[in-house]
């Protein structure tokens, strides 16, 4: 087996409920944080898998609650890349998990946010986002792991 983990199919590889810890970076001061709590990918009958995620964001100290969700749509009836939007439906950016490995890119006013998203098994996979502009010099590493 090689460094990635081919998936034939996003929706169903991410289904269920996810351990999520996500440290953050800021590069420009120092600073670090640290997220640790789930994310549960969920259908709800019209094909779209919704993920919601739900834990604790800890910053220069300070912890407080933190959610998001976004919506993994099938991208044209390829099982293997999905598009990625956020809960109100504006695009956030495409995956395609066939490989094992996608990087996707995703502008936000003048920065930039490009993400590495990499699979290493059945029940591991990674993202890192590296978030760079005016506003922003951020490293954001994401590890999940399969719960159940």
């Amino acid at each position: 087996m090689g460094e990635f983990w081919p998936v034939p199919d996003v929706l169903a590889y991410l289904a269920g409920r996810w351990r999520t810890e996500r440290s953050v970076r800021d590069l420009a001061s120092g600073d670090a944080g640290r997220f640790e709590g789930t994310t549960v990918f969920e259908t709800r009958g019209d094909g779209v898998l919704r993920s919601h995620e739900s834990g604790a964001f800890t910053w220069r100290g300070v912890s407080r609650p933190a959610e998001r969700t976004l919506r993994y749509e099938r991208d044209d009836g390829a099982p293997g890349t999905v598009r990625v939007r956020f809960a109100d439906g504006r695009p956030f950016h495409d995956l395609d998990l066939t490989s094992g490995r996608h990087v996707a890119d995703h502008p936000c006013a003048a920065d930039l946010y490009r993400g590495e998203f990499t699979v290493r098994d059945r029940d591991h996979w990674r993202t890192v986002w590296r978030v760079g502009g005016p506003a922003k010099d951020l490293l954001l590493t994401t590890e999940y792991a399969r719960e159940g």
